[in-house]
């Protein structure tokens, strides 16, 4: 047995060193998925992330916010993740080769599920640097999407159904940006009325196969944060809830505030999910309609199914996260 001893060690060390070098990447979030049972994954259906007002260098929350995306990732076995906008601060990027793509995106998301597609809108931080350095991004990476300004994605859900997805780009309604070209690249160059009759040409596709109709914005038509009173947030709902309304769309994912807040009117179909807690954060209150609100860093996750979607709203602690409200939307 005495010379057998080594053996037996040497063989112990070779089985020891291949199990950690076939261990996951992410293997310690096994524990956290298993302990929440209060976010599951549909079946038949798709998942996505909401997240927005992040590119901070990973200052504020924003890593706890990255860590707990991958963790709810991993839960809903995730299909994409939606940007809402202000995707880098103070003053978006340069250029494609710019520091901030990997200190405040590459380097921060880094589980292997967030590196499927993010369709991604524009803030009006991002139009203080260069809008086509991040278009032009979409042809570096592979998970960033945005090829133009504004855009639509067809994403099925379940037997020849589908989402319609439509990203546009509030900046250019807003008035006090167009007074300021200096500060806000290129906003005078955008038409306005050509993306307005491109969001209702896109809306009123009436195909059988389209289930949900989910639209994309940076500004929000309601809040009850800092902007609850601005002219900015009065004059997008004015452009857009009636857009909104009339072709029937069942939900607007929004950020601009620091917070993150669920409003439904009163008679009006559409639900705004505001997710603007990716970083920094103020204080937030409701209004009416207002479901939820709270100054809290996270993000938003959902699943939808043919028949259901379901919103939660997810907030990112010191070391792991807490679902904090949930609700849905039924066909």
């Amino acid at each position: 047995m005495k010379n057998r001893h080594p053996f037996y060690i040497l063989l112990l060390l070779v089985i020891s060193f291949y199990s950690y070098g076939q261990e996951r990447p992410d293997h310690t979030l096994n524990k956290t998925v298993h302990q929440h049972a209060d976010i599951q994954a549909a079946k038949n259906g798709i998942s996505f992330l909401a997240i927005g007002d992040f590119g901070r260098h990973g200052a504020f929350t924003q890593k706890e916010v990255a860590r707990d995306m991958g963790t709810i990732a991993e839960i809903l076995d995730l299909n994409f993740t939606i940007s809402v906008g202000d995707n880098f601060y103070p003053t978006g990027v340069q250029s494609t080769q710019d520091y901030q793509w990997f200190s405040s995106f590459e380097n921060i998301y880094t589980h292997h599920l967030l590196h499927e597609p993010w369709f991604v809108a524009l803030g009006n931080h991002d139009y203080e640097g260069s809008v086509q350095a991040q278009i032009d991004y979409s042809k570096i990476s592979r998970r960033w999407e945005m090829p133009d300004r504004y855009f639509e994605r067809f994403i099925e859900i379940d037997k020849g159904k589908f989402l319609q997805l439509l990203v546009i780009d509030t900046n250019p309604f807003v008035k006090k940006y167009k007074t300021n070209p200096e500060k806000y690249l290129g906003i005078n160059d955008q038409d306005t009325n050509e993306q307005l009759q491109w969001i209702e040409t896109k809306l009123a596709n009436n195909d059988p196969k389209i289930v949900w109709k989910i639209v994309v914005g940076h500004h929000p038509l309601y809040s009850g944060g800092k902007r609850k009173n601005e002219q900015e947030t009065k004059d997008t709902e004015l452009i857009f809830e009636p857009i909104l309304e009339k072709y029937q769309v069942d939900a607007y994912i929004c950020g601009h505030e620091h917070d993150l807040q669920i409003i439904k009117k009163s008679n009006k179909k559409v639900m705004q999910f505001l997710s603007g807690a990716g970083s920094e954060l103020r204080e937030t209150g409701k209004i009416e309609g207002s479901i939820f609100a709270e100054a809290v860093p996270g993000f938003m996750a959902f699943t939808l199914t043919n028949n259901i979607l379901k919103a939660y709203v997810i907030q990112s602690n010191e070391k792991d996260f807490k679902v904090i409200y949930q609700t849905e939307i039924k066909k």
